[in-house]
């Protein structure tokens, strides 16, 4: 147990004073990143943001010393070695490409997921980077929700045997942002890519997946699109299978019903079952994921070990954590934008199958993103 209970926490850097450059003062920067790095002794210097007032009241609230006006003047900043980028998925090759362009101390970028509107976008920024010699690492931050990370060390050490088959199952009404409107997507590319990068974190990488999606009449009033309620397969080699059902319409509670909203897991091995919740739908309250997991060693017994960490905001140390350890020790981050790729694939993968009602694999989509 205390192994297992040690592995949630991610590893932390030796250097907690590494300049972090902010461009963004959103949500996710404002109550998720900067929340989590304040607690951790990481060190922001300066911050940029499209509202120059917004930036400067996120600064002030998280200590940061200076407010820029362009992403250029984060950038060139004497103190920032690493940008750490959240804004839209539609702005953000933008915002790289610029970055990209200034003659500075820079060594590494954390952009958000989706790492660009497509794969063909993704491809393109992490080759961008590694010509530059920049370390790119994408915000996957549902890998290092706690009991995302407890289920892969079961995995790691055996003890649910070989894996048969994972499933995802989402009930809950996400805070959607205005520049969804601009793109037309509600889950695959904002929730399900959380999900089926999860699914790639714990059983590797899939052969084809099986979508099928409508749109969710909730926000169909508000906006056009495709995605609101989705739901795949996966396929992986060797017979496992994964699936989730993602959906963002839940019934009509926000009209009126009872409400029945959260995120539950399983994953069934040959030696072991392990069942979890997600606890992000409870937000701002402070809700832990769980876990509870039985091997053939158990003898019909459940262990369910417990922590006071959540995913937002505690998990989000995690993918800038791995960054900065990754410069230390000098290697690729687990969360590489070149790693993040297959995932981008998949999603790509998701919208192909769900138009032609057959399955896909990420090779096929990704290649149809490279020429389409």
């Amino acid at each position: 147990m205390p192994d297992l209970l040690e592995s949630i926490q991610p590893k932390l850097p030796v250097r907690r004073d590494v300049g972090i450059g902010c461009i963004g003062a959103g949500f996710i920067m404002a109550d998720c990143h900067l929340v989590a790095y304040r607690e951790h002794n990481l060190r922001p210097v300066a911050i940029t943001s499209r509202t120059w007032t917004t930036a400067e009241q996120v600064a002030k609230r998280h200590a940061i010393p200076r407010v820029l006006k362009t992403v250029e003047d984060v950038v060139a900043d004497p103190e920032v070695e690493v940008l750490d980028i959240a804004v839209p998925p539609d702005c953000q090759a933008d915002v790289i490409q610029r970055a990209l362009a200034v003659n500075s101390r820079l060594r590494a970028i954390l952009a958000q997921k989706p790492l660009g509107r497509n794969y063909a976008e993704a491809l393109r920024l992490v080759q961008l980077c590694e010509d530059r010699g920049i370390v790119l690492a994408v915000n996957q931050n549902m890998r290092f929700d706690q009991s995302v990370r407890a289920c892969r060390t079961l995995l790691d050490q055996r003890q649910l045997g070989e894996p048969v088959l994972a499933t995802i199952e989402m009930r809950a009404i996400p805070h959607w942002m205005p520049w969804q409107q601009r793109q037309g997507w509600v889950t695959l590319r904002i929730m399900s890519i959380h999900h089926l990068d999860t699914l790639r974190y714990w059983l590797g990488e899939p052969e084809r997946v099986y979508a099928s999606i409508r749109p969710d009449p909730r926000t169909m009033r508000q906006f056009p699109h495709e995605d609101g309620i989705a739901l795949y397969i996966l396929e992986f080699p060797g017979g496992v299978r994964a699936s989730s059902w993602d959906d963002v319409w839940t019934g009509p509670s926000r009209e009126g019903s009872a409400e029945d909203h959260g995120i539950r897991w399983r994953l069934e091995g040959t030696e072991g079952l392990a069942i979890g919740t997600i606890g992000w739908p409870g937000y701002p309250a402070r809700v832990p994921s769980t876990l509870k997991y039985s091997t053939l060693q158990d003898r019909g017994t459940w262990h369910c070990p417990t922590w006071d960490s959540v995913w937002f905001p505690d998990a989000f140390i995690g993918p800038m954590a791995e960054l900065l350890c990754a410069l230390e020790e000098q290697r690729e981050p687990s969360i590489s934008g070149r790693s993040n790729l297959p995932t981008m694939a998949l999603v790509d993968a998701c919208y192909l199958s769900a138009r032609e009602h057959r399955a896909i694999s990420p090779a096929e989509a990704a290649e149809r993103s490279r020429h389409g």
